[in-house]
């Protein structure tokens, strides 16, 4: 361990750097507008492929040019926006299965039932994360309400913008509501509940027949959707942070469903730990969320649009377009009988 010793460099100075070491600038008053709005930290894991490994100095391969940087840049950009697109539809689609399954099942408020779960599964955090929400839209209500009422308006005027702003959610409606049961019904509760947290509880469901019963929507074995949803849960927070996603790697390979076609076509039990997993996984689960998902059309037309882009950085295997097309087309599964890699 060193002590941190690097200065604090203006945008101009940040520019000048990156001359030193290399870089070709066509323009330099638009790279130091970009740096200005984006800073050289930003742009540094997509200058790496461009720089000499183990270069202390890293110094730039020769004819490396700052707008190939940024193209990169930008496709990362385009890229992350179009995953969020998926990711909201999987994140969704899985809230309802899991209301649609459960609920019927064991009564609406299910999820308040440790019996309901294992052992190992972090129920009291879960229910005071809801407990929380519900308190604090509470708060901000009653602060609403005292605003409403100090205005100049007449009674009928300010019941009415109380109940709108009541009504603006959920749990602040039920919160205001009802009193017992405590917290709202598991369909609301859902709702609340980021991609990490229904991911948790998908695998801390306490019986195997009903996380097989949920997985069948998606016509996947039970262990791969809870797989797949820690994987989708990854990428969505590099996705939320803004962070790179062009060349990332994934920690843990996801499983794989017999019944699916791997991404690089290779048997075995574990599947490439890059980005083109992660989107034939999506070309997948939107294809079996809506058979008329325009998203994978949307994805070939973005990658069409950056032919420059380096594909092995993000795993794609060369035959990658009749690999996705043929995840766009694939039937259900019988997850039940499903074996996985």
């Amino acid at each position: 361990m060193t002590r941190f010793a690097k200065p604090a460099l203006t945008a101009r100075e940040q520019l000048d750097l990156l001359i030193e070491r290399g870089l070709q600038v066509e323009n330099a008053e638009r790279a130091l507008r970009l740096l200005e709005v984006t800073t050289l930290f930003r742009l540094s894991p997509y200058m790496r492929p461009f720089q000499f490994p183990e270069d202390s100095e890293h110094a730039f391969k020769p004819g490396s040019r700052l707008a190939d940087i940024v193209r990169v840049y930008r496709f990362d950009s385009d890229l992350r926006q179009l995953l969020m697109t998926a990711l909201e539809r999987v994140e969704i689609a899985v809230r309802a299965c899991i209301s649609h399954h459960m609920a019927p099942a064991y009564g609406a408020h299910w999820y308040l039932d440790r019996q309901q779960f294992v052992h190992h599964y972090r129920f009291g955090r879960m229910i005071g994360d809801i407990e929380n929400t519900l308190a604090s839209e509470r708060k901000k209500f009653q602060r609403e309400q005292q605003q409403i009422q100090k205005s100049r308006v007449s009674d009928e005027i300010k019941r009415q913008r109380i109940e709108s702003r009541k009504r603006d959610n959920y749990p602040r409606f039920y919160a205001e509501t009802y009193s017992d049961p405590c917290l709202p019904p598991s369909w609301a509760a859902l709702e609340e509940m980021s991609l990490g947290s229904i991911s948790h509880l998908y695998q801390g469901l306490a019986r195997d027949r009903d996380r097989k019963a949920i997985a069948t929507r998606f016509g996947l074995h039970q262990k791969v959707l809870g797989s797949w949803l820690h994987t989708l849960t990854f990428v969505r927070n590099i996705c939320a942070h803004h962070a790179r996603l062009w060349n990332r790697e994934l920690g843990i390979p996801p499983r794989w469903d017999d019944n699916i076609s791997t991404p690089d076509g290779r048997p075995g039990r574990d599947v490439p730990r890059r980005l083109f997993t992660v989107l034939a996984m999506l070309t997948y689960l939107t294809t079996q969320i809506s058979p008329d998902t325009r998203w994978p059309g949307r994805l070939q037309t973005l990658l069409a649009e950056y032919p420059d882009i380096p594909r092995q950085p993000m795993g794609f295997p060369d035959d990658w377009q009749q690999r996705l097309a043929s995840l766009h087309t694939q039937p259900p599964a019988t997850a039940g009988k499903a074996k996985t890699r």
